[in-house]
């Protein structure tokens, strides 16, 4: 299912809209994770800059046919060869990796489908107890340039709600400032 409101702009215009190694540096995403899932590889943005800092396979999924070629290309440009791009609908079809066998998963910009929970458990399942799902998504700000509609755009306190139903994770840490348009959070399996 493709997400509300989920259209990509040029991959020029919306990779300008990030800082992408701040935003990793300040998730902690380095080498001490090795397996990590993401859930919409887009252009492939964070895609290649978390590939060569883990030591694992990057499984990056997305629904949209032309995002997965896009990223699956620029991987191979790259001689990047621990990223998996799959194309698949993670709310009908999950991950397409074994339960509790990642040290990570990434949601960026993604919680303003329809269901946000489901995709927050879906995650947790799959990530092994003491590991991370890594939340980022725009402000609720109307000055930002991009980003959903701020009737449907979460607020941190949205994905803290989320993460209390989903009864796997828990927040580890605060809400993390990712300018210029973004904000983060680090949550943890905890069951």
């Amino acid at each position: 299912m493709k997400l509300r409101e989920s259209g990509m702009p040029e991959q020029d215009l919306w990779e300008s809209l990030f800082d992408i190694e701040d935003t990793l540096d300040r998730l902690g995403v380095d080498e001490t994770l090795c397996d990590v899932a993401e859930l919409g590889c887009g252009y492939g943005t964070f895609t290649l800059p978390v590939a060569r800092r883990i030591q694992g396979t990057l499984t990056s999924i997305d629904v949209d046919t032309a995002m997965v070629a896009i990223t699956r290309k620029r991987a191979m440009d790259a001689a990047l060869k621990n990223i998996l791009v799959l194309e698949r609908d993670v709310t009908v079809d999950g991950f397409g990796v074994a339960s509790a066998s990642q040290d990570g998963c990434l949601l960026f910009n993604i919680l303003h489908g329809e269901l946000p929970l489901q995709m927050l458990v879906e995650a947790a399942r799959d990530v092994k107890v003491g590991g991370v799902l890594l939340v980022t998504h725009w402000r609720h700000d109307p000055a930002t340039p991009r980003g959903p509609s701020l009737d449907i755009r979460p607020k941190p306190e949205h994905v803290l709600e989320w993460v209390a139903q989903s009864r796997l994770l828990a927040p580890h840490g605060s809400v993390i400032d990712l300018p210029p348009w973004h904000y983060g959070m680090r949550l943890r399996r905890v069951q």
